[in-house]
Order: structure tokens, then C-alpha cells, then sequence
């Protein structure tokens, strides 16, 4: 098998996962740890993950009960070593009979230090997993609305009480449904383009999820009229950035994105303290363009890029890393937690 890039570089490797073509967008992402969550997380849909710790495989793959969605949203996977044994307590089976369930191809032998180094200098691009050395298409999953693609067709209700928190899912991952998932709050988790605004809630919960955030008018659409009852709501990743276009804001592409566990974001507003987060997003919101009542609240101590919004004086805020981690460090998950406590104590986020 070979992974070939559209400036036509090859990088050749043995393929432990399905026997089968597949084109898509090449990204790569520097945690240690976490391929499962990664896997299953929705917002790498239609992308080629390549993953530049040098050794994947070893802990295997637990039961679904861990997983991020329901299945493995990403186009195909790229590894400097795999692993065939696998050695954990709660492990199921391996990363290459699951890859292979789900016919997701895979390649291991890679150079991955170097493929990094390429994407960095020259910038995400696209990509094809080639098993039988016969050229398919390029795929662009930023032409057409990957939102749509991994959002649930109906509505659900989870949990029991007198509080109600919409779950607006863009795919988003399972660990924001469970962390509130608490005594007296009901989730109405929504597809992307449900108008929920009629119906009786207490906030909102704009999730994260994949691809270029313009495709997704008809949330946006919705956000505008969230504002207009000033419920109070919380945007994770991709959700910030709907939001912040709701304002009337602009987004844009990163050069390559930020795709690990150990992203620095400084807290502008309080104290300049600097937090640990877990990210996967290719897209942020540009800075220049927010509104006078909007200010930033975190900024990547990295790039500058703009980590997280708050409106002045109305109960809105969004981050861009993932408070919920899975994978990743905890240290923002006091987000999620306010968030909550807040609505379930019927108070003004202010």
C-alpha cells in the first residue's frame, strides 16, 4: 500500500487495515495516546489521519462504550509502527480487526516525521490511500457539507428532569453527552439543522464537528434566533465558529491546523493563567472581524489564533479546544461544568 499527496510525493508501507482505495484530506495529530477516541471522533470525517507517535496499537481497542461515535469517521489511517500485539485490561480486539470491520484502509512503515514536516511546511493537502497502485479521484471534504454527513437524522432525549439543555450535533462526541448527563438536566440532542427555538429549553450546546463551518447556514440560521431569546450557550470547536458567524464574524482555514493533547491557551480575561487543551479543528475564527460586543477570551499561546469568544454582557461563550477532552487533559473541563450548574440553578450565566 502507498500513501501518495497531491504535490505527488509517495510514501510506501504495509497495509494492516481493509484492502481498499480512499481519498481525502491529510492531517496529522501529535498525541501520545487516544486512537480510539481519535478514530471515532466525528471531525475527522473523510479525513487521512497520520498519527506521529511511532507506536500505535499496543493497548488495542476496548468495547463501544468508549468510543467517541458509533463508528470510525475517518477516510484512513497513516503510522510510523504498529503494533499486532496488544496488551490491556479492557481491550476488545485489535486496531487492525477493527480497521478492517469498518473498512477503513490503513498503512504502517510510514515515515511519519518526515510526512509531518512536509504538512507543516507546505500546509494540509490532499491525499490518497492506494492499495492497488491504480490512481482514484481527489477528494476534498472541504467542497460539500461534512456536518450533514455525520449529524443524526432524528431527535433524542437523555436523562430526566425540569432543566433542558439542547445538544445541538454537528457530530459531536459522545463525552459531551455524558458529562451532562446530570441529576435533574435533560439533553434533547438535535440534528444540525433542527429548529429547536420554538420548544421549552434552558441553554444550548453548539457541538463540535467536521469541515469548512460556511456549509452550515441553516445552524447558523438557528444560532441568530438563540441569541434573539438570549438563552444561555456554549460553542465547542466547531460550534464557536458557527457562532461567531452568527454574529457576523468571518472564519478561515489554518495552515495545518491543530490536531493534539497539548495545546497552551491563555485566558485573557482572567488573569493571563495558561491551560492545557486537547484540539482537532482545521478552521478558526478570525479575530479582526468580532463584533464590539463580542471580546476574546482565550487565545492559542502558539499562534495567537482565537481559542475562545464571550458576548459582553449576554450569556454567550464558545471555546475551540474540547473542554470534554477524550482524549486529552481535563484542565478546561470546569467549562462544561459552570455551563450546568448554571442552568440548572435557573441563574444568568453573568
Amino acid at each position: 500500500m502507498e500513501l501518495i499527496l497531491k504535490d505527488k510525493s509517495r510514501f510506501l508501507g504495509t497495509s494492516f487495515g481493509a484492502e481498499l482505495s480512499l481519498a481525502g484530506e491529510v492531517v496529522f495529530n501529535t498525541g501520545m495516546t487516544g486512537y480510539v477516541e481519535s478514530l471515532s471522533d466525528p471531525s475527522y470525517a473523510n479525513q487521512i489521519l497520520v498519527l506521529t507517535y511511532p507506536l500505535v496499537g499496543n493497548y488495542g481497542v476496548p468495547d463501544a462504550s468508549f468510543f467517541e461515535s458509533k463508528r470510525i469517521h475517518l477516510a484512513g489511517l497513516v503510522v510510523s509502527e504498529y503494533s499486532e500485539t496488544y496488551s490491556h485490561r479492557i481491550a476488545r480486539q485489535s486496531l487492525a480487526e477493527w480497521l478492517k470491520k469498518e473498512k477503513i484502509p490503513a498503512i504502517s512503515g510510514v515515515d511519519t516525521r518526515a510526512l509531518t514536516k512536509k504538512l507543516r511546511e507546505k500546509g494540509t493537502m490532499l491525499g490518497a490511500l492506494l492499495s492497488d497502485g491504480q490512481m482514484i479521484p481527489w477528494y476534498n471534504p472541504d467542497s460539500e457539507n461534512q456536518v450533514a454527513r455525520v449529524s443524526p437524522m432524528e431527535v433524542s432525549v437523555h436523562g430526566s428532569g425540569l432543566a433542558m439543555v439542547v445538544v445541538v450535533d454537528c457530530g459531536a462526541k459522545e463525552n459531551i453527552i455524558r458529562l451532562i448527563q446530570k441529576p435533574g438536566l435533560r439533553v434533547l440532542r438535535v440534528p444540525w439543522n433542527y429548529d429547536f427555538t420554538k420548544e421549552a429549553y434552558d441553554g444550548v450546546i453548539i457541538s463540535n464537528g467536521p469541515g469548512d463551518p460556511t456549509h452550515c447556514q441553516e445552524t447558523i440560521a438557528i444560532i441568530k434566533k438563540v441569541f434573539a431569546q438570549k438563552k444561555p450557550m456554549l460553542g465547542i470547536c466547531l460550534g464557536v465558529q458557527l457562532m461567531a458567524l452568527a454574529s457576523g464574524a468571518k472564519t478561515y482555514k489554518l495552515k495545518y491546523g491543530h490536531r493534539s493533547h497539548n495545546q497552551p491557551c491563555r485566558d485573557l480575561i482572567n488573569g493571563q493563567r495558561c491551560y492545557i487543551t486537547s484540539q482537532n479543528h482545521g478552521f478558526a475564527v478570525e479575530a479582526k472581524t468580532l463584533g464590539q460586543d463580542w471580546r476574546l477570551w482565550f487565545e492559542n499561546a502558539n499562534d495567537g489564533s482565537v481559542e475562545g469568544i464571550r458576548h459582553k454582557t449576554l450569556p454567550f461563550w464558545g471555546v475551540q479546544f474540547h473542554p470534554e477532552a477524550s482524549p486529552g487533559p481535563t484542565d478546561t473541563r470546569w467549562i462544561i461544568d459552570d455551563f450546568i450548574s448554571k442552568v440548572l440553578a435557573g441563574l444568568s450565566i453573568w
